[in-house]
């Protein structure tokens, strides 16, 4: 067990994961803003996984900050749609990095199935490709320019659900290792 004090200020860089209500992992919050959840009572303990506790020591208060916390309230989940196929989204996608070589200059958006084969303006067919790359496939699919792409193209996922893969594969090699 860890104690807040003047000496320990690395403590207060401690980070807790948040669960909803339905424990699904939301997000990773500083301590700070765990501490106010737990105090306002919009979030509770949970000891699911790890058994790591801050104790955090007021005048008023002494309070054992978990590594996990699940939210009380019932706050309905704002919608989200999938952004529109745009430069500015495809580049955040793909890390501002070709797709095919990794190069990171001079980059333009190439349709793995050419447009003019009938391939649409979709996530799933668009990617980012340095101008060489993309002049070296030309008008052809990645399989008859003999190239391969790095990863699959792929709309974005709810930040919530992306968070929540992450945070249980992370779990998973923790257990396995």
């Amino acid at each position: 067990m860890q104690s807040i004090n003047q000496y320990e200020p690395d403590v207060l860089r401690q980070s807790v994961v948040v669960f909803s209500q339905n424990y699904l992992p939301v997000s990773r919050i500083n301590i700070k803003r765990a501490i106010a959840l737990l105090v306002t009572g919009r979030a509770e303990p949970l000891e699911l996984i790890s058994q790591q506790t801050w104790q955090v020591v007021s005048p008023r208060l002494v309070l054992q900050v978990p590594e996990h916390i699940r939210l009380t309230l019932t706050k309905s989940e704002r919608f989200w749609r999938v952004p529109p196929v745009a430069r500015r989204e495809i580049l955040r996608r793909d890390n501002h990095t070709c797709q095919y070589c990794g190069n990171t200059k001079k980059l333009t958006i190439d349709h793995v199935i050419p447009r003019a084969k009938g391939g649409l303006n979709t996530w799933e067919n668009v990617v980012i490709a340095c101008e060489p790359c993309n002049n070296r496939k030309g008008n052809r699919t990645p399989h008859e320019a003999n190239m391969t792409l790095r990863t699959k193209p792929k709309a974005p996922m709810h930040p919530t659900v992306a968070f929540a893969e992450q945070f249980w594969r992370s779990q998973q090699e923790i257990n396995s290792g």
